[in-house]
């Protein structure tokens, strides 16, 4: 049985989640490494002036040097042009499944990158778009019967979205053709994983046909997106999701002031779900940043505190490119609009601490029953969010500040004792003798034992 035990303060009590059983994968749980890992989004077209997959290649040891284990792709496959948006298309508007986007290079340029990337450490996952496709991909002409068709017999287009057409998922061939798709990347370029875009768009019970399928060639990695908290049929097949609830709801948190326990309550919702599955959390992306606004339009001051959370709470950080500058711009999805690099990475450091001890610290291990996760007393808990994860003797302790305000403050619960070693600064802290804290706006503190 999997347990997760998460204590939170609520008014001047305290309550405890209720003990949460979880399903057994219906096939083999990928690596050891998905419970350390984390995720760095990669926008090619955007990444580099020549926007391949070769250019990329450059950055890799770079990021390896920033702590990055897993690298996202999004769609590599060529992007349909009857109906495209722009003047290069959207890259989920595919015209076939099992071809290279030449915009980004050619298949055996794909493969040296895996490759490359296999020998530098990383994972790789590739953007994998099975709800649609573009108006013009090879299957509208080998099997139109492939899709939902309209009254009028004409393609159906997908829900606000005018450059795509929905699959028909009642069709037993085209499923089946999906999986070869699928099995086509595994086979062919060794790649970890996918990232299911509108996982949940699909029907479930076609995750559930094609995971043991594509899984006869390797077990591999799967995040869909979808949020659990709205479907959790999904997570008995997905080893993560995203967390959309706690995006927008955090997002509105800051812009519309709202109390912190509404953030508090929905963290328990979510560990309520149990570790059968994780969630991805973020505080951008490729969609937040095109169309929602970078991380400091939706959270202003608290956007390091909310970064530091996305990598010490349960589940999986999901970074996006550019990042790490920090990038301040909203990049076009259908013009080449290239991240604006300089040598001076700002933010690398500090997701390089975030990351390594990710990594490293097993109380920071995503879905695993053995760590507790603890919401902890202040003497401001209207403004000031801590939590403490432990495993074992290993413990991670947080402190963030997520008003707009200076605080002075105190930690005052009994899960917390002994010394601990900022991660950031490296000083060494007695929490027997020192509880009091001084934060300005956008303060935070991490720790370990």
């Amino acid at each position: 049985m999997k347990k997760l035990i998460l204590l939170a303060i609520i008014g001047l009590g305290v309550v405890s989640c209720a003990t949460q059983n979880t399903t057994k994968k219906m096939t083999e749980q990928p690596k050891e490494w998905k419970h350390t890992t984390n995720i760095y989004e990669v926008n090619l077209r955007q990444y580099t002036k020549e926007g391949t997959f070769r250019a990329f290649e450059k950055e890799m040891p770079r990021l390896k040097a920033m702590g990055v284990k897993t690298l996202w792709f999004m769609p590599v496959t060529p992007i349909a042009q009857q109906n495209k948006k722009g003047s290069l298309g959207s890259q989920y508007a595919a015209a076939d499944y099992t071809s290279i986007n030449p915009e980004f290079g050619t298949m055996d340029d794909f493969r040296h990158m895996v490759n490359e990337a296999h020998r530098l450490g990383f994972k790789v996952i590739m953007d994998w778009v099975a709800n649609h496709t573009g108006w013009d991909h090879v299957w509208t002409k080998t099997h139109p019967e492939f899709y939902l068709k309209d009254p009028d017999g004409s393609f159906h287009r997908a829900s606000g979205m005018d450059d795509i057409i929905e699959l028909d998922y009642k069709n037993q061939e085209m499923r089946l053709a999906m999986i070869d798709a699928m099995k086509f990347w595994i086979r062919e370029t060794g790649i970890d994983g996918f990232r299911c875009d509108l996982a949940s768009w699909v029907e479930v019970d076609f995750w559930q046909q094609a995971r043991p399928e594509v899984e006869k060639i390797k077990p591999l990695f799967w995040i869909g997106e979808y949020d659990e908290l709205e479907n959790p049929e999904y997570g008995k097949v997905f080893d993560a999701s995203y967390s959309w609830k706690w995006m927008h709801k955090s997002e509105d948190y800051y812009k519309k002031n709202l109390p912190i326990q509404e953030l508090k309550d929905l963290l328990i919702q979510y560990s309520n779900i149990g570790d059968g599955s994780m969630r991805a959390w973020f505080t951008s992306n490729h969609d937040e940043n095109s169309w929602n606004g970078t991380e400091y339009e939706k959270y202003g001051v608290i956007a390091k505190p909310m970064a530091v959370f996305s990598a010490t709470w349960n589940g999986i950080p999901l970074l996006y490119s550019g990042q790490e500058l920090p990038n301040m711009k909203r990049l076009q999805f259908f013009e080449k609009d290239p991240i604006q690099w300089t040598n001076n990475y700002q933010m690398a450091e500090f997701y390089k601490t975030l990351l390594n001890l990710k990594s490293s610290n097993p109380a920071l291990r995503g879905g695993d029953p053995n760590v507790g996760t603890y919401l902890l007393n202040t003497t401001a808990n209207d403004k000031i969010f801590s939590y403490l994860r432990k495993n074992g003797n290993h413990e991670v302790l947080v402190v963030l500040n997520m008003s707009k305000d200076p605080v002075d403050f105190s930690i005052e619960d009994e899960h917390l004792s002994g010394s601990f070693k900022n991660v950031f600064t490296k000083m060494n802290r007695n929490f027997e003798k020192e509880k009091t804290f001084n934060f300005k706006p956008g303060d935070y503190a991490v720790f370990e034992k």
